[in-house]
């Protein structure tokens, strides 16, 4: 098939969303399948396959800062690459959120399955319109229960729940980081609801040949740099490249994710655990879908200094509970392959074909299409519905 997948996200941004998006492209065409990606760029490309739709606009949301871009530039360019591309179907991650997600939908030139990334609450399915928006997808899926029903609530409709994939050999096959003593990792925006306040101050409580590497930034850099600039323990290591942080990773004594809410799916969880490497992790219910037996990361209330520093200097000095966590972790790590994974969506992507043609006036896309004077038209498999 030729797939196009749409990143609502600049995909020159370090996010969740984005390596999903990337790594899926990359493991449909291993697969033989044609794949190519669209969405915004601040900057070059990051990998060939891609098609820049401008740059974004930092847009908060979810609790967080989103790189998205809802100008007309980039629904122009978004316009420009459907006209150009013989897409047999098109894969949005999350649908409704404003740019070429919500352009893609409404031009809708090919059979949809639109995929759910966030759990939480968000305003954007509050929007007029969106319920609309939605009707336009052949099929829904969702990469968490708890994203399945945000998305429900808000929207209707049935939900295919999959998972978020890793690519498991990068983090297998990798050279581990020297460090000298315990090493914590830590990898995530510096934002509040991340949580990394909350592990800072559970440093205070740890031994002091206890090492902490900070990877990544955010708004709260400044602030909490300030604010433990005497900790020489702490590592402020700034963005990595993606080598770097499968190292550092691999490296670590143990992975800290100290978020506090809003986590439908743990990928950096599955990351650790493909790696080997111990997690100690607030206990969210997007988490829960990662360590789903407690068996593969230990898990400590969210918010609690105390508890996350008595949980991580039990997994640092516990040599046979750090042993346990990591090959659980690692045996759960291979259930969420991104090669699995993407065979999952070509199925999705089939079915979506089908109904499409079993149902061509489904949306109204030839007439909305038609009114709005655009040379459109399905092509390829999705030909096939057409009279």
């Amino acid at each position: 098939m030729r797939i196009g997948i749409i990143s609502p996200y600049s995909l020159s941004s370090p996010g969740g969303v984005q390596s999903q998006v990337l790594a899926l492209s990359r493991a449909l065409n291993r697969l033989g399948h044609k794949v190519r990606v669209l969405g915004p760029c601040d900057g070059a490309p990051p990998e060939t396959g891609v098609t820049p739709l401008g740059a974004s606009i930092p847009t908060f949301a979810n609790g967080s800062i989103a790189p998205i871009a809802p100008d007309l530039a980039c629904t122009l360019r978004t316009i420009r690459a459907f006209r150009d591309e013989d897409f047999d179907v098109i894969h949005i991650h999350e649908p409704i959120c404003p740019g070429p997600s919500q352009t893609a939908l409404f031009l809708r030139s090919a059979p949809i399955v639109g995929t759910w990334h966030a759990a939480g609450g968000s305003k954007a399915y509050l929007t007029p319109g969106v319920r609309w928006l939605a009707t336009r997808m052949n099929i829904r899926a969702a990469v968490s229960q708890d994203a399945r029903d945000m998305a429900h609530e808000a929207l209707g409709g049935d939900y295919e729940v999959v998972f978020n994939g890793i690519e498991v050999d990068n983090f297998i096959n990798s050279a581990a980081a020297k460090c000298d003593g315990p090493t914590i990792a830590y990898v995530g925006r510096h934002e509040p609801r991340k949580g990394l306040d909350v592990l800072l101050a559970a440093m205070t409580s740890l031994p002091q040949n206890v090492t902490l590497w900070v990877m990544s930034d955010g708004p709260q850099t400044g602030e909490l740099r300030k604010k433990y600039e005497a900790d020489q323990r702490v590592h402020w290591l700034g963005p990595v490249g993606e080598e770097e942080k499968v190292q550092r990773i691999k490296g670590a004594d143990a992975l800290c994710v100290p978020s506090l809410r809003g986590e439908s799916f743990g990928i950096v969880l599955l990351e650790a655990m493909a790696a080997g490497t111990p997690v100690v992790a607030s206990d969210l219910p997007g988490y829960r879908n990662v360590a789903s037996t407690g068996d593969e990361a230990h898990l400590v209330p969210p918010g609690d200094p105390v508890a996350l520093a008595n949980a991580l200097l039990e997994v640092i000095e516990d040599k046979e509970l750090a042993s346990r966590l990591s090959q659980a972790g690692r045996k759960r790590a291979l259930e969420f392959s991104m090669d699995r994974l993407a065979g999952i969506y070509v199925d999705l992507y089939e079915q979506a074909i089908e109904v499409e043609r079993q149902d061509p006036d489904r949306g109204g896309w030839r007439g909305e299409l038609s009114r709005m004077g655009l040379p459109f038209k399905l092509r390829g498999k999705a030909a096939q519905t057409l009279p």
